[in-house]
């Protein structure tokens, strides 16, 4: 006697998908993991720009060592003027901080240091956000840098001591 096996398939029951709970926990994941990085992307951010600023400052004090040197004082500058010098080259200073204006984190301008002349001392002054740079990034913490001729950098913001704005 022979014996017949009889193979029946059951046929599978594929998914395919998530589940809304699954989305929901990989939402909820993902969510956390913005809430930890964007503060520390956008602190990351702001020091870089603020390093363009500082790095705009020193250029310029440069520039007005050399113009110093060939004219005998420093020359003062703003975005709503031309530089005031002899008529010279004074003009070939840069008010803004980055590549162009529009994309710049700030606008810079130079004036003669408190109680003192142009022909002694400059102050350069870096401001943040303006109406002519772009006027969105803000730096509450050291608001605007200031350089001077006399090597004293300091800063506006709530860290007004400027040891903590500068590198």
């Amino acid at each position: 006697m022979t014996a017949t096996v009889r193979l029946t398939m059951k046929p599978c029951r594929v998914t395919t998908g998530f589940t809304l709970l699954e989305v929901l926990i990989v939402l909820a994941i993902v969510s956390i993991l913005v809430s930890i990085a964007y503060p520390t992307y956008a602190g990351y951010i702001v020091r870089t720009r603020r390093t363009e600023g500082q790095v705009a400052l020193i250029e310029a004090m440069q520039k007005q060592e050399r113009y110093r040197a060939q004219h005998n004082r420093y020359v003062a500058f703003s975005a709503g003027a031309s530089a005031e010098g002899d008529g010279d080259d004074a003009g070939g200073f840069a008010w803004w901080s980055g590549h162009d204006a529009a994309s710049s984190a700030y606008e810079l301008d130079a004036r003669a240091c408190p109680d003192m002349a142009i022909d002694d001392c400059v102050e350069l002054r870096a401001r943040p956000g303006t109406e002519r740079v772009d006027r969105r990034f803000r730096d509450p913490e050291c608001g605007a840098l200031t350089l001077d001729s006399l090597g004293r950098q300091g800063a506006q913001g709530v860290r007004a001591d400027g040891a903590s704005c500068w590198p």
